[in-house]
């Protein structure tokens, strides 16, 4: 299932392989834009989250029905399951919450970056929640599960807002991808935090993602194309900050923003 989250407030789902819409757009899932949507680990559920009005949701994906209470939490970023579902880390303007999803109940909150949280990222363990700060502080922060307390210091190398964060989906998640309002996708090195690759767009990068195997890695941004390059074979290149062996590049009609 692909779904999507609109300015005005609509959710829509397609089946992933035929592209077919599986029910009728929600209109007025929420009363402001959807900034962030993602699944539970089983796909049984679709959390959303409305922006400005300060509303996650969840909706059930079988009736597409919201299921149960949403959970109210002021202006919201970034929503995103942990790999065992049994947590939700919801990025906000003002704060990052941790709440148990099945429950609606509250299990920590934190600041964060210094000023918004714009992006959200766990480690394929769990062990590790990743943020993204906005310009004021674009740097990415490593928060440990547990004790929901910064582990090591910032990563530093973008030098706008932080859109996205992606993990690599092998073994632990050696290597972290991230998107910016700087023009750049930066690769890093999880183990020790170091910014090992950089690739340049023509304008802001709002997404970004591993394919499945892990081998290339795909971006969005501002200039309504899809970019898609290699990841490098060695997690240590000789260089300090290798540019990433580009592919190709595409764009799509529907493409927007």
């Amino acid at each position: 299932i692909i779904a999507s989250g609109c300015d005005d407030g609509k959710i829509i789902a397609w089946h992933g392989e035929t592209g077919e819409s599986l029910t009728k757009p929600i209109k007025l899932a929420h009363s402001n834009r959807i900034y962030s949507v993602d699944f539970s680990p089983d796909g049984t559920v679709l959390a959303t989250s409305g922006s400005y009005d300060g509303m996650t949701k969840f909706w059930c994906t079988k009736t597409w029905q919201m299921q149960g209470d949403p959970i109210e939490c002021r202006a919201v970023y970034c929503i995103q399951y942990s790999p065992s579902g049994e947590l939700l880390a919801i990025a906000t303007y003002q704060n990052i919450q941790i709440y148990n999803p099945g429950t609606r109940e509250l299990v920590a909150s934190f600041r964060g970056n210094t000023r918004e949280n714009l992006s959200l990222a766990w480690t394929p363990d769990g062990t590790r929640l990743l943020s993204g700060g906005d310009y004021a502080d674009p740097t990415i922060r490593e928060w440990d599960a547990l004790t929901w307390q910064q582990v090591g210091l910032p990563w530093e190398g973008h030098t706008n807002e932080i859109n996205a964060i992606a993990i690599h989906p092998a073994g632990p998640g050696a290597l972290v991808a991230t998107a910016s309002s700087d023009n750049h996708v930066r690769l890093w090195r999880l183990s020790d935090r170091q910014n090992i690759g950089v690739f340049q767009h023509s304008s802001r990068v709002y997404s970004i993602t591993f394919s499945v195997d892990g081998r290339h890695i795909l971006s969005g941004g501002r200039d309504k194309k899809i970019s898609e390059w290699e990841v490098p074979k060695s997690f240590y290149p000789k260089a300090s900050f290798p540019f990433l062996n580009f592919i190709t590049q595409f764009e799509h009609p529907l493409c927007r923003y």
